[in-house]
């Protein structure tokens, strides 16, 4: 079983600060409400509860920092 870590503190009302062991991330709204998460890997989401089994995200991914590491590897 893989070791993990997560932490997350609320800055202010809204705004929290989440950190694993690979990026940290802001995470920006309301429950309830539309939420925006910005990490440092480049990651951007944007997701919504809506009513019942339903939800909403969508993620994007800087290229420029995809492709830098991809060369890194090769």
């Amino acid at each position: 079983m893989p070791l993990t870590f997560r932490k997350s503190f609320r800055i202010l009302p809204g705004v929290r600060l989440n950190i694993n062991r690979r990026s940290v991330s802001f995470t920006m709204g309301h429950k309830g409400g539309p939420k925006r998460t910005v990490s440092s890997t480049g990651r951007r989401t944007t997701s919504m509860d809506l009513p019942g089994p339903f939800g909403y995200r969508n993620t994007t991914t800087r290229s420029s920092r995809r492709r830098a590491r991809r060369a890194d590897r090769d």
